[in-house]
């Protein structure tokens, strides 16, 4: 039978069965759900009719009340909203459960950018050997973060995954049910969760997600493309921050990381019990079964207890022996199923994944200083007493001869205890979960090469000695960093005994590169740019001292946070820019969206699997011509230069701090970390965390970080008569290409109606004209450019998801803004305070509902 279209199998899965499902909703036994029900579509149907007419938020709402409300009282209407906000996030849920339960039907799983599609490639293309060699040499890592962008709950995370489950199948009742669950069940929390809690919330994907999917795709490898001979190579990893990332968060706490790396092995450990009692139901063979009974009940002993009943080289051995007695006595029944046992051991270990640690350079100086003065008081003999006083140059050369491990206690700030105590704990972790525990410690906010020489003398001095298993991990995030890195970078490889640690790393150095502060510092062109240059010369210089470079980005879910199609990223870098790796960050919605099924996990892995194989099979060198290159330099300056002074305008921060959600983030009780940076009563921009800062344009429907500065500079072009240059440009560097078409995603969940009333404001308006002229002629450009009549006009199903789900929030945005502009009227009045805080709380409350249906994932 022939295969219908994707938008066809998109609406016929997805559109109908939300709009069938949804009417469920009216049916609940819930008076108030009822009615709710029955009043929601008529407010939507306000909403349109009313943006479509040009009217503002507060006319919209007080003509719904006038027209089907009008004998509610103030109060009622108040209760009204929250209802809607409340029935508006539920289907959210439903929505997110229906195209899950639809991946693998609306997703060719074989398609292209599939492990399967990559190997029928290969075999046409007679280069089946160059695919083996690559897959071997070939790393992917996706590391989870904890930072704030997903708005679920566990609660409703279980929910979402059974209701799922229900779809998939069919089952009216259960799927009933759930939604009867689904609407007895909060979705916020009363108060912020602990690191530990946000650990074990994520740890939840890696029980019932990535073990299974990891295992399955290299057995996939193993059994397919290697036709069952050992693949050297783990070309799957994960990493994770929750618990480890200390950056901007005072609660992660040596104890906090130690529990969660407890936690981890407990789960692993868990996961490995799980899989030995279904081998122990099948391995009924003599001189098998008591071998897999007495090892699965050394594996539950050590997960239920902190001592070691077994080492993992203990548990490999017992595996490999069960495998050479089902060859040699059993016709290798149920060897497939040991040999899947086996890879997961080899992938996880007794660690699951690798607990980053992450702290900010200027803590760390901060720290450092500490030691050196309490090291001097001591009369330690370690640095001399005008330490601090000596040029950059020369104290990293004193840093470069510490050897020896010292004991430095009593230090009367609690950050330095903690971070010295961080680094100890490091140590500790390795002899509980492997090395593989914890060994990488990144510095964020990384300016100088004495950074980097800091944290390597600390974690010597404290921890290691000589023996440091420990990579050091430089971030390098704003324009100027990024532009400065390669410098920085020589710096260390030339330092003797920098690059004999490196010696000990196997010639590896990771750089993680920072997508969102970059955006935020230097705009959405600039930055990706930056950061692509940066590769090509942090390449050049590895390259040059012997060093394989492995680069590790810091992305986010959306565009102007280096998201979007990323595997496309990855696809489209050139021969100039190391790619035997491919490292970045997974977080917040991007996690359940992408990788919150086994489906969608498997699928979004094998894209990123095959991206970075198929740029190294491919003919295609995406090399950039000089004409090109010159092109995308000014482009990006001009583009710079363009969101450099619109962050000058002296209405940006007023912006913010009063016309958009911002300071509520805060309030939503997500995330552990705190919204900035410091404590300070006033919005300092370099205070600013990247999360909130384009969560708060998103709200706003605005999303200038994702296109701000494109428009002006294609525009100059145009008046100059080249923009052909541009077209060229877009048509020959497949990069440009990708960024290009992530853009338009971040235009296409722009609406300017939700604030046009805004340009009427006689303090903001002008403000407000200036990002929508940009948001037009950004529009216009990119259009003409890729030649479209339409934004996403090549990418229809996921248009389609974003259209659904911007349909779906619109009335939330509506109160949202309607709200907003109460709060700004009632400031001006006396003894407001009660309202002021009810319309707070009805704003806070939108942004849960908002952001979760900002995820699209097909």
């Amino acid at each position: 039978m022939q295969t219908q279209p994707k938008l066809i199998r998109f609406q016929k899965n997805i559109l109908s069965k939300y709009q069938i499902y949804n009417s469920i909703f009216t049916t609940l036994p819930f008076d108030t759900i009822t009615k709710t029900g029955v009043l929601l579509p008529l407010f939507f149907e306000t909403c349109k009719k009313g943006f479509a007419n040009n009217e503002d938020p507060t006319t919209i709402v007080n003509t719904f009340f006038t027209k089907y409300q009008a004998r509610r009282s103030e109060k009622s209407k108040i209760n009204l909203l929250f209802r809607f906000i409340q029935y508006i996030e539920r289907q959210v849920v439903l929505f997110d459960a229906i195209e899950d339960a639809a991946f693998p039907t609306v997703n060719n799983m074989n398609g292209i950018g599939t492990l399967r599609n990559l190997k029928e490639s290969a075999i046409n293309e007679d280069k089946l050997k160059e695919l083996k060699k690559f897959i071997e040499e070939f790393k992917v890592r996706i590391v989870l973060t904890a930072h704030p962008t997903q708005f679920y709950p566990d609660t409703v995370l279980g929910i979402i995954t059974d209701l799922s489950e229900a779809i998939r199948v069919g089952d009216l009742d259960t799927i009933t049910n759930l939604l009867i669950q689904l609407g007895k069940t909060k979705f916020f929390n009363k108060k912020k969760p602990t690191p530990y809690d946000e650990a074990v919330s994520l740890i939840w994907y890696l029980e019932n997600v990535f073990y299974d999917s990891f295992g399955t795709i290299h057995d996939y490898i193993q059994q397919n493309i290697f036709e069952n001979t050992s693949v050297n190579n783990e070309t799957l990893s994960i990493g994770f921050w929750p618990g480890g990332d200390r950056d901007g968060n005072p609660f992660v706490t040596p104890e906090i990381t130690t529990n969660v790396a407890a936690r981890l092995k407990k789960t692993i450990l868990t996961c490995y019990h799980k899989d030995l009692r279904k081998l122990k139901r099948k391995l009924t063979f003599d001189n098998v079964y008591d071998d897999v009974k007495l090892l699965e009940q050394k594996v539950y002993k050590s997960s239920l207890e902190e001592l070691n009943h077994l080492s993992l080289e203990e548990l490999k051995s017992n595996l490999l022996e069960i495998k050479h007695k089902l060859i040699n006595d059993h016709q290798s029944l149920y060897l497939t199923e040991v040999d899947s046992l086996i890879n997961k051991v080899n992938l996880f270990g007794f660690h699951f994944a690798s607990l980053d640690i992450r702290q900010d350079s200027r803590i760390h100086d901060k720290v450092f200083r500490s030691l050196v003065d309490k090291s001097i008081e001591k009369d330690q003999g370690i640095f001399p007493k005008d330490y601090h006083s000596l040029s950059e140059e020369e104290q990293i050369k004193i840093l470069s001869s510490v050897s020896k491990k010292i004991e430095l206690s009593g230090f009367s700030d609690e950050l330095v205890n903690n971070t010295l105590e961080t680094i100890k704990r490091i140590k500790d972790i390795q002899k509980l979960n492997g090395q593989e525990g914890s060994n990488r410690y990144i510095i964020s906010n990384n300016q100088t090469a004495l950074n980097v020489m800091q944290l390597y003398a600390m974690l010597k001095l404290i921890s290691f000695g000589d023996d440091l298993t420990v990579d050091v991990v430089p971030l390098f995030e704003t324009i100027t960093d990024l532009k400065n890195a390669p410098a920085v970078m020589k710096q260390l490889y030339t330092n003797e005994s920098y690059r004999k640690h490196l010696k000990t790393r196997k010639d590896k150095q990771t750089i993680m590169l920072g997508f969102s502060d970059g955006t935020k510092d230097g705009g959405y062109l600039m930055a990706n740019w930056s950061i692509y240059k940066a590769k090509e010369l942090l390449t050049q210089v590895s390259r040059e001292y012997g060093i394989s470079v492995a680069f590790f980005d810091g992305r986010g879910g959306p565009p102007a946070r280096g998201g979007g199609k990323t595997h496309r990223f990855y696809a489209s870098l050139g021969e100039d820019i190391e790619s035997k790796e491919v490292q970045l960050t997974v977080q917040g919605q991007t996690i359940s969206s992408n990788f919150g099924t086994l489906e969608s996990s498997r699928y979004n892995l094998e894209q990123l699997i095959s991206s970075g194989i198929s740029n190294r099979l491919s003919n295609t060198k995406n090399k950039l011509s000089a004409v090109d290159k010159e092109v995308m330099n000014d482009i990006a300056n001009k583009s710079f230069q363009a969101y450099s002074d619109f962050k000058k305008h002296p209405m940006f921060i007023p912006y913010l701090e009063r016309i958009s959600t911002l300071k509520y983030y805060a309030k939503t009780n997500i995330g552990s970390r705190p919204s900035k940076r410091s404590n300070s009563d006033s919005l300092v921009f370099s205070d600013l965390r990247a999360i909130p800062f384009v969560g708060s344009w998103s709200q706003l429907k605005q999303n200038v970080p994702g296109f701000f500065g494109v428009g002006t500079a294609l525009k100059e072009y145009e008046e100059a008569g080249e923009l052909h240059k541009v077209i060229e440009l877009y048509n020959n560097f497949s990069f440009f290409k990708t960024l290009v078409e992530n853009s338009m995603m971040s235009l296409t969940k722009s609406f300017f109606g939700l604030t046009k009333y805004m340009a009427e404001d006689k303090e903001f308006g002008t403000f407000w004209t200036i990002i929508y002229e940009e948001y037009l002629t950004t529009k216009r450009l990119l259009l003409k450019i890729t030649g479209s009549q339409e934004l996403m006009e090549n990418e229809p199903v996921g248009k389609a998801s974003i259209e659904t789900r911007e349909d779906i929030v619109l009335p939330l945005l509506t109160i949202q803004q309607y709200a907003l502009k109460k709060i700004q009227e009632l400031e001006k009045e006396e003894d407001q305070k009660d309202l002021i805080h009810t319309f707070e709380k009805i704003v806070t409350r939108s942004l849960f509902g908002n952001i979760n249906a900002s995820r699209n994932s097909v």
